[in-house]
């Protein structure tokens, strides 16, 4: 994203911004952070002081098309894999699989990040077509105009989120804080208090929100990724408007996407064992550091019989009546 001066209009407006943000760290109820200090509740989510201006920003600068495809999730949720499937299943006619982008560039590189404070938002001019973006905010946190676009999302058995955040927080948390214990973490979790939770209610708002225009939200679950990736693609295909041929089908098309964007390909490629992913100015994330195990039911190695049965209550209670359920994973 661009951080060029804007006019003078654009200035002042940027400046109201600030002055807002100043108050509402100032006044919104706090409590401590995963990463940063602190996450401050916004609108019944809990945000870190950079993320909440980047939606202020959000909602009062970007401009969306019609044509423009949105990835969602909670943190830690199969959010690389999904834009490594996403990008390639969109893009599977401009590139071969000897000679692909995703052999030289992360998959993060595809997608514009929403959620980085960044003025002014740029038009994106030079993103792919269609535009590609993608956001941990929950649907309630996004502005109207986004309405109208096509969204995917990827939820995942809230444990294994929260093993796989626990460590990655810890590997890019502020060297200034002690590390985050697994005993901290889980509370607060369960409290709701993790950047961009709770995370009931977020996933929650995807879910609602995917009953009622399924024509524009496509929801899945990353158990049933790891189970049956080759569906997945191809309902990744059909949504976004390029469903797969037969004859595709018989070049084993979907089987090479689903090989290319497997977790042993992506881990494995140089370009994702060194150097940094930039997310706007603030954020540089060690590319390793997007791939750990990406397994299923890897939290019975850390959470005991006590803690799963808390978790596994309140999921309960908060996915009540809704229609969603996760399959059991131990």
């Amino acid at each position: 994203m661009s951080n060029a001066p804007g006019g003078t209009e654009e200035d002042a407006e940027y400046k109201k911004i600030c002055e807002n943000h100043k108050h509402l760290i100032e006044t919104l109820p706090k409590c401590n952070g995963w990463w940063t200090p602190h996450l401050h509740n916004y609108n019944g989510f809990w945000l870190n002081p950079d993320i909440l201006k980047a939606n202020l920003l959000l909602h009062t600068y970007f401009k969306s098309h019609p044509t423009d495809i949105f990835l969602a999730s909670f943190m830690k949720s199969g959010t690389t894999w999904l834009k490594a499937l996403v990008f390639s299943t969109l893009n599977r006619h401009c590139y071969t699989f000897s000679d692909h982008y995703l052999h030289k560039h992360n998959p993060h590189s595809a997608f514009s990040p929403l959620d980085v404070e960044s003025y002014p938002i740029t038009d994106f001019t030079n993103s792919f077509t269609p535009r590609l973006f993608s956001t941990h905010f929950a649907r309630t946190m996004l502005p109207a105009c986004m309405s109208s676009c096509k969204f995917v999302y990827v939820c995942r058995d809230p444990k294994d989120v929260l093993i796989s955040m626990w460590h990655f927080m810890n590997k890019i948390r502020s060297k200034d804080l002690p590390p985050l214990s697994l005993d901290e973490a889980f509370e607060l979790f369960c409290l709701g208090v993790s950047d961009y939770g709770p995370f009931w209610e977020q996933v929650l708002s995807y879910w609602r929100a995917s009953l009622e225009y399924p024509d524009k939200i496509l929801f899945l679950k990353y158990e049933d990724m790891k189970k049956e990736p080759e569906v997945v693609v191809r309902k990744l295909a059909a949504f976004v408007g390029k469903p797969v041929t037969v004859e595709e089908e018989e070049k084993g098309v979907v089987r090479e996407i689903v090989k290319l964007c497997s977790f042993e390909n992506l881990s494995n490629l140089e370009v994702n064992k060194e150097g940094l992913e930039k997310f706007g100015r603030l954020v540089n994330i060690e590319k390793r550091d997007f791939f750990r195990k990406g397994v299923i039911g890897d939290w019975k190695n850390y959470l005991s019989k006590e803690m799963k049965e808390r978790i596994d209550g309140i999921t309960a209670q908060k996915f009540k009546g809704s229609g969603l359920i996760f399959t059991a994973t131990g």
